[in-house]
Formats: structure tokens, sequence, C-alpha cells
């Protein structure tokens, strides 16, 4: 425990009978700090811990202040994160860029010359293929220190290319491939260049390193954008095709499960129930006629619910007034079971190919749904009309709003299945409404369509 010092102690009178010195702890630093001098007898690390002290900001621990009494700032790299990646990606260029070199230039030189023989262009196939894995693995690195967001390229369909023939040709002409191999054999001098550059300027240029590193980083940046990037409009629209596809599969799965589950749980339930029925009301019909007569009745009953069911699921697959009479009766017939007044509005002078009208109608229904469940509204809208080439659908409601893709409405999907045929989906739905949804989908006409098949 620290002794508690008395007035003449802090003010550094001598006390008669007890000597003066230093006490540790919090007792020494009081006198030095009252006194404005290092306390008599501090010696060693005691005293050398401690200095005057005129005013100014109390010094930071492990921080020695200047002369005027000021911390120093902590020590710390004169480099940031940032440019310790860039140095390091360019200290690598060199390693990486000679094995590129030497995989092109054997494997090309090779093929090459053999393609006089048998085994030429494969090997010259089989190496562009080889060059996609290593451009794969160039995106990687830049990606992890240079930044750069360059999309992967589309794999080759080679499965579906057909017999060996036709898969080599793909190889061949594989463009992805061949700016690769013009990267990885431009690269070697860039290697030795950067590399160079870089370990003197360590050494020697180092306060100017991090703006030399910055431009060498950005000709490494523009380099892997303009050669190992997909390769036009074309490869980004086969990624967009084949993510489109899929949401497709996914969905046709999704209807049939659906189909599946309404049949087993529904009109076959209703089906077996009325065999059932009908086979008590055979036993009793010479014993009980009346108690037979009304289980018939029963089951007459039920031959009806089934049938509705039945045609309520007719209707969800594709409904029969949609292939007889166009989008306005279909719409018009769907916002009749709407729980909201809805006005449909259907300007079309022609019908759409019945894919493209199908997904109107399905689109169209579901929004219907959620304003039933969800939106509160009171009154909604359909609008329905051409614009060039588009199939243009608006669906509005006074309701309170706030509907979101992610809002478990079934408008992902929806936004899914238009996207899966170049369609848009956008939804604007402030909180307090109103909401309005709109559906752009490519139009097709019907006897263009009809010809294709």
């Amino acid at each position: 425990m620290t002794e508690r010092l008395s007035s003449s102690e802090l003010t550094g009178e001598d006390v008669p009978g007890r000597t003066r010195q230093a006490a540790p702890g919090r007792a020494g630093q009081a006198v030095g700090a009252r006194t404005g001098e290092v306390p008599a007898g501090g010696t060693g690390k005691a005293a050398a811990g401690r200095t005057r002290r005129t005013g100014g900001t109390r010094p930071g621990r492990g921080h020695p202040p200047d002369a005027d009494g000021t911390p120093l700032p902590p020590a710390r790299l004169a480099y940031d994160r940032h440019t310790w990646k860039e140095i390091a990606h360019l200290l690598s260029n060199l390693p990486v860029a000679l094995f590129g070199f030497t995989y092109v230039v054997t494997v090309l030189s090779v093929g090459i010359g053999l393609t006089v023989t048998v085994i030429g262009i494969p090997l010259v196939a089989a190496g562009l293929l080889g060059a996609r894995h290593l451009g794969r693995l160039e995106r990687a690195r830049a990606r992890a220190l240079l930044g750069v967001r360059v999309d992967e390229p589309s794999r080759l369909p080679l499965r579906g290319a057909g017999g060996f023939l036709p898969r080599l040709w793909m190889a061949l002409k594989d463009p992805v491939g061949w700016r690769t191999v013009l990267y990885d054999f431009i690269r070697l001098p860039w290697g030795v260049l950067t590399f160079t550059i870089t370990l003197t300027s360590l050494f020697v240029l180092w306060p100017v390193l991090p703006f030399v590193a910055r431009g060498l980083a950005n000709a490494d940046r523009a380099m892997v954008r303009g050669l190992l990037s997909p390769s036009d409009e074309l490869e980004r629209r086969i990624s967009e095709l084949e993510a489109g596809r899929g949401t497709v599969v996914d969905t046709a799965a999704a209807d049939l499960r659906r189909i599946e589950r309404d049949l087993h749980d529904g009109a076959q339930a209703r089906l077996v129930n009325l065999a059932m029925g009908l086979g008590l009301a055979k036993e009793k019909l010479l014993e009980d006629p009346d108690t037979a007569a009304a289980m018939v009745e029963e089951a007459h009953g039920e031959v009806k619910l089934a049938l509705q069911e039945l045609r309520d699921l007719a209707r969800g697959i594709h409904p029969a007034v949609l292939t007889d009479r166009g989008l306005d009766a279909a719409l018009s017939s769907v916002a009749s079971r709407c729980t909201v007044p809805v006005r449909v509005t259907v300007d079309l002078k022609a019908r759409p190919a019945a894919a493209i009208e199908g997904i109107a109608y399905f689109t169209v229904s579901e929004l219907l749904q959620n304003i039933s469940k969800h939106s509160g509204a009171s009154s909604a809208s359909v609008e329905v009309w051409r614009t060039e080439d588009r199939l243009l659908i608006q669906v509005w409601d006074d309701g309170r709003g706030g509907a979101r893709l992610e809002g478990g409405t079934g408008m992902r999907g929806l936004a899914d299945r238009l996207g899966a045929v170049d369609g848009l989906f956008v939804v604007d739905s402030p909180e307090g409404g109103p909401t309005t949804v709109t559906a752009e989908l490519p139009w097709r006409d019907r006897a263009e369509a009809s010809g294709r098949k």
C-alpha cells in the first residue's frame, strides 16, 4: 500500500527525523509533478524515466515526446497493404511468366512441328485447353493481389459438340485459349522488366516505390482485362443463356412436383373416397335402399368436387380460355376471382406466341394473388400492351406497399422466369403504397412460332 504524504513532503520541505527520498509509484510521480524537477535520490530507471513537465499533453505510453513535449506518432510501415500486394504481384511476375512462356513455347512448337503427323493438331488443341487453366490461375492471382474482378469465360460445350472432329475444331478456334497464349507469350519480357524495377526500387528508390508499383500494376490490370476477360458480347450472352436454361429446368421441375402433389392430395383422395362410398352403397342397396340412396347422393357431391379440382388443376397448367380466346378473356377471368376490384385493359392487335402468352398470364395471375393476400388494397388495375418488339405488363394496386423481390411472395421466382426468356421484372413499392409492378417480355408472333414448330 502506498503511504500517504504530508503537505510538507509534497512541497519538498525536509521533515525532521525523516529522510526524504523518492517514493516509488504514485508518490514519486506526485513529487516530480508538483516541484517540476526530478526528486532527489531518484536513480537508475526511476530517475531516467521521469521528465520535467511544463504543461502540454501527456505523452503516450511507449512513445517519447519531442523537444516541446508533443508525443511522436507510433512507428508503422511506410507502405499500406495495397502497395505491398502490388509489390508482391510485380515480384511474382517473373516466375509465373517464365512458367507460362515455357508452357506455351513448348506445347505450340511441338504441336505445330508435328502437324504433318496425326498427333500434331490434337496436341495444339490440348495445349489451348491447358492455356485456359493458366488463364484461370492468372485471373485468381490478379483478383487476390490487384483487386481486378474479371468474369470467368464460359466453358467450351465439348460434350454437345458431337464426335471427335467437331470437338477438335471447337478447341482449335477457341478465342479464350488463343488470347491466353498471347498473354503468356508477351509476359516474359514484361515479367523480367517489372521484377528488375521493383526489386531495385525496393532497395534504392524506396521513397518513390509506391508510385512506381502503382504504375506497373495498372499496366498489369490493363493486360488482364484486355486479354483474360471473356471474349465479347457473345460470351456474356452465352453465360446468360446458361443461367436462363438452369432457371427454366428448375421451374419445370417445381411445376411437375406441384402438379403431382395437387393430384395426390386433391383429386386422387376424393376419387378414392368416392370408390369406397359407392362400394358401401352397393352393399346396402338391397338391405337399406334409403341409406344407399343417401350414400349415392354423397358420392355425387364428391364427383362434383373432384371435377372442380381437376378443372382448377388444368387451369393452373394452361387454362382453356387462354388457348381459345387469348389474354383479354383469360386475364378478365383471373381478375373476377380476385378479392379486390380489378380493371383490366389489354391493347393487343394480335396474339403473341403461345409460350409468351402463357408466361404473361401466369405472371398476372401470381401478382393478383399477391394483391388478394398481402396488399390490403381497395382497387387494382392490369394493363397489357405492345411496344415494338416487347410485350409490356403493368399491375398496380393502392395497397400498403413494401413489396420486395426477397419478401417471400413469389416475386423472385417471377423475376427468374422472365429473365430466362430475356424478360424484365421491376417492382416499385414504397412503404405506404402504391405498388406498381412492370414486366417486359420479348414479342414473338404466333404464326412465326407455329412455323418453327
